[in-house]
């Protein structure tokens, strides 16, 4: 256990529960004394949980959506494939 610290923190309920439950913001010493209000603060930090989602679910990551019963099946019928070319020629 750490003695003699005192954090301010922000938690945001996910807006998307399958990523995570809740995204945990540790706010800077003064942030909140330097002219922020809590609501622009708490709007930051729903924002940023937001855009992590986003870009968890960026396009080019297609196959990792694929089931792991989908990329087996690929591979048998391309081993039949290639099995059933080297026998018929």
């Amino acid at each position: 256990m750490v003695k003699g610290i005192n954090k301010q923190v922000i938690v945001v309920k996910t807006p998307d529960p399958r990523l995570f439950e809740e995204a945990i913001f540790i706010l800077r010493e003064g942030a909140l004394t330097e002219g922020a209000s809590p609501e622009q603060v708490l709007r930051e930090a729903t924002q940023a949980a937001r855009s992590y989602i986003v870009r968890s679910r960026a396009p080019g990551k297609w196959f990792q959506a694929i089931p792991a019963p989908a990329y087996a099946a690929a591979g048998a019928l391309a081993a039949t494939a290639v099995w059933s070319l080297a026998l018929f020629c």
